[in-house]
């Protein structure tokens, strides 16, 4: 309908439908092209004209395409309707499907497969199947489309009739148009298919390459989307796929664009050569940098896209940071994506311009951007160690401005950079608590708390502070009160005096009789009933609250007497209901995800003596020694446990904090019942990546055993990072050289060992291979020797080595590069302890 139609939409005669009638049965044509533009306009506007379904099919017998167009628009919107009228329609389709016009054949068959009525499906098979092989191109790139549809309707009927091979054979067709949409809808058709329908081979893919060279530029999204899912043979194959895309990069459609990046980043995962990979990426920075300067909505699709580029490939737009500074008239939309990416790009080369910006953004109006401006600079300090004092020096000023939303999130970001880093930056709490009487807000509040608990015996009124929250605890939101309920528990461990004393009874109190939260109610009765019995055990729960800091430092006896009981709301001692007897918490309040094993059958290992880590002198008689080996490769904790007491022991559990492995128990620790004089030797499998110590690497293993006669005891073990090199680790001398030119000098670590002589090199190679450190090349550097070696953490981390030395003579240079640099201190320590024998 052109623009002069608009007159169709402005009739309200009351006889409207018999009229219309009467003029689409009328013996002329333009009569009848008139009524049909009426019905469409009512029909448009939501009038019911479906009584007219029969009439408006008689008029489909037309040379007239215009009117030819009108009539299949009203069939496909009444045809689910009027199912069994619409069947008076196929023998025109049909007819129609085999009209000497392309236009009109290509009109037939995708009005065909947009009519959803399972009877007429059946009649535009034959139609389809001749138009999927017309001389046409318009006509053959309508039917590949009609194809997906006909299979969303009928799938079954589509993979009978062989219409999946004719749409595959498309793919090979001369015009890129038809190549295009045999390409979508095949990729609508996989979407609606569990197995595997379109498979891209070497063939397939120099025919698609071909097309996205001619066609328009949504058929080429088409392509490139599909091409995204094929994977290439070997890295010669992906960069010769990428060369072929990256013209597109320039393409005005940012549909285009996009869609070429995905495309090159999937394929990129492939390529070997550095080179390659750095050049894509400067190709891949200018036309994402581009998208930026679109209308807002383009560019919020694109920031979208980015946020995912760069957790990928931040080096793409690592030196582009200032492209994604906000505009003061950016939509809020916008500016909240830019600040995500933002903090992703934020390194320590830029963090002072970052921060800057950060700061720029929390003084302006809208509150919601402010808040998250001043939760980046929290999010950069923890991402970047080296920057966090200029982050909190911000966050401090920023404090000072005394605006109530900015104080409480700037507080909120603080907690978590203490936690982050713990006794760092503590100096700052005297400044935070100048701000208590504006924080209104329960994260804030709960953030403050959970400061105030946790430095307690820093701050010389905490008590004070905690009481001034205490007095509305009834009032408040379960987070505050669940994180005052620990505070006040870690302030009365901390500060035993009778102030925190009386503080514990009132909160204890609150929170089991007057609460009707039921976490509440049974967090408070597990510190009730551990305070009750041995206070010190509590302070192992600081864990279960989120602390990476280790164990409680205090012996495993108790150390204090046990604490008064609540009392209810008319003074009396408040009893708490009754109860199965109580568990061993043990695994609940250290902060471990994995639970404590039982003992099982034994088992009794034998090997080289085990270094003492709980003497009998401090075990009341209970000795054990462990390590920590490798064999088979698997991580096993070896343990000796020897009963110099004058009691049997039994029921033997352990437990591991949480360490810079992430090393648990992976199954149940298997020692028989000890009698006096009795010792047993036993292999505990580990696993890694469960109990993770945020923060940097530590050599420390941390573990708490127990048994039914005694106390827990709690002791330290020293992790030899060797233990975690992989039986895989050794690596082809290119493959090392490589490794080596690709990873940047800054990861590069190296140490003098002066008092280390090594006398014989094939007994050091010897020695070095047997904790999967392997011999990769030697070499002269004037009259010394340098050997290189190669070991393999897990998840694939490599460690290349350098030793260099004279033979026979005290001194040891090593060097290591590696993807983590930080755990250069740990090899170190357990190379030095392994080459000195």
């Amino acid at each position: 309908m052109s623009r002069n139609d608009s007159k169709y939409f402005s009739t309200t005669k009351k006889g409207e439908i018999p009229e219309l009638k009467e003029e689409l049965n009328s013996q002329y044509k333009d009569k009848r092209k008139d009524a049909v533009k009426k019905v469409i306009a009512a029909m448009t506007v939501g009038k019911d004209v479906s009584s007219l379904f029969t009439d408006v099919v008689n008029c489909m017998q037309t040379e007239n395409l215009e009117l030819k167009k009108l009539v299949y628009l009203y069939l496909i919107n009444y045809a689910k309707s009027q199912p069994d009228l619409a069947i008076l329609a196929v023998n025109t389709f049909v007819k129609d499907s085999q009209d000497p016009n392309p236009l009109i054949r290509a009109l037939a068959v995708r009005t065909m497969g947009c009519i959803r009525v399972d009877k007429i499906t059946e009649y535009l098979c034959d139609p389809l199947q001749r138009c999927l092989k017309d001389d046409d191109p318009y006509v053959r790139k309508t039917a590949a489309i009609c194809v997906a549809k006909l299979y969303d309707i009928n799938a079954e009927l589509v993979e009978d009739r062989g219409f999946l091979e004719s749409l595959k054979d498309l793919i090979s067709d001369n015009n890129p148009m038809v190549v295009a949409n045999a390409v979508a809808a095949l990729a609508e058709v996989q979407e609606n298919s569990s197995r595997p329908i379109f498979e891209i081979t070497s063939h397939t893919l120099s025919k698609l390459l071909t097309a996205l060279n001619e066609c328009t530029e949504w058929g080429q999204v088409f392509i490139l989307d599909a091409l995204s899912r094929y994977k290439a043979a070997d890295a010669r194959e992906a960069e010769n796929i990428v060369e072929r895309v990256t013209p597109r990069l320039q393409h005005a459609n940012c549909a285009v664009v996009l869609s070429a990046v995905k495309m090159i980043l999937l394929q990129m995962e492939l390529i070997t050569s550095t080179d390659v990979v750095r050049n894509l990426c400067k190709k891949m920075a200018p036309p994402l940098v581009t998208l930026l300067s679109a209308e807002p909505e383009i560019q919020y699709v694109a920031l979208r896209n980015i946020n995912l580029i760069v957790q990928r490939r931040p080096t793409i737009l690592a030196h582009e940071i200032k492209v994604f500074f906000c505009k003061y008239n950016d939509p809020i939309y916008v500016k909240m994506e830019k600040l995500e990416i933002m903090i992703k790009l934020a390194s320590d080369r830029n963090i002072d311009q970052v921060l800057l910006e950060f700061k720029e953004y929390a003084t302006e109006v809208d509150v919601d951007f402010v808040r998250k401006a001043v939760r980046a600079i929290g999010r950069c300090a923890i991402k970047l160690e080296r920057a966090a004092e200029r982050c909190i020096s911000v966050l401090l000023e920023l404090i000072k401005i005394k605006v109530n939303y900015v104080v409480q999130e700037a507080i909120i970001v603080i907690k978590d950079i203490f936690r982050r880093y713990p006794n760092t930056y503590e100096s700052i709490i005297a400044t935070l608590c100048e701000s208590l009487d504006t924080l209104d807000e329960p994260e804030a509040k709960a953030s403050m708390i959970w400061i105030i608990g946790e430095y307690a015996e820093r701050i010389d009124n905490a008590d004070e502070l905690l009481e001034s929250f205490l007095e509305s605890f009834p009032e408040e939101p379960a987070q505050v009160q669940l994180q005052l309920l620990t505070a006040t528990v870690k302030l009365f461990l901390k500060k035993p005096t009778e102030g925190p004393q009386q503080m514990i009874q009132v909160v204890l109190n609150n929170a089991t009789v007057e609460t009707d939260n039921p976490d509440l109610r049974d967090r408070a009765y597990i510190y009730w009933r551990l305070l009750s019995t041995d206070p010190e055990r509590t302070e192992d729960e600081d864990y279960a609250e989120g602390s990476e800091t280790g164990f409680s430092e205090s012996p495993a006896n108790p150390a204090n007497g046990p604490a008064s009981p609540p009392t209810s709301a008319t003074g009396a001692p408040a009893t708490p209901p009754s109860v199965a007897p109580v568990p061993d918490l043990l695994g609940d309040l250290m902060g471990m995800d994995n639970s404590i094993v039982p003992v099982d059958q034994p088992v009794t290992p034998t090997g080289p003596p085990l270094p003492i880590l709980l003497p009998a002198s401090t075990g009341q008689g209970l000795q054990i020694s462990a390590q920590l080996t490798r064999q088979d490769g698997q991580i096993f904790y070896s343990l000796l446990f020897e009963n110099n007491s004058q009691v049997s022991l039994d029921g033997f559990m352990i437990q591991f904090n949480k360490n810079t492995f992430g090393l648990a128990a992976a199954g149940p620790l298997q020692v028989p019942q000890l009698q006096p004089g009795m010792s047993a030797r036993t292999l505990l499998p580990m696993v890694m990546f469960q109990n993770m110590l945020q923060g940097p690497p530590s050599s420390v293993l941390q573990v708490a055993v127990k048994n039914n006669q005694q106390p827990v005891w709690y002791f330290s073990d020293k992790i030899s990072l060797l233990v975690f090199f992989t039986e895989d680790g050794r690596m082809e001398r290119s493959s090392f050289l490589e490794t080596w030119r690709s990873l940047p000098d800054s990861n590069e670590v190296s140490k003098d060992f002066p008092a280390i002589v090594i006398g014989s090199a094939d007994a050091t190679v010897e020695r070095l291979a047997a904790s999967n450190m392997f011999f990769i090349a030697k070499r002269k550097n004037a009259n010394q020797d340098v050997f290189y070696f190669s070991a393999k953490l897990p998840r694939g981390i490599p460690f290349l080595i350098e030793l260099t030395t004279l033979t026979g003579n005290p001194g040891v240079k090593c060097a290591i590069k590696t993807p983590s640099p930080e755990m250069s201190a740990l090899f170190f320590e357990a190379i030095e302890t392994l080459l000195m024998g």
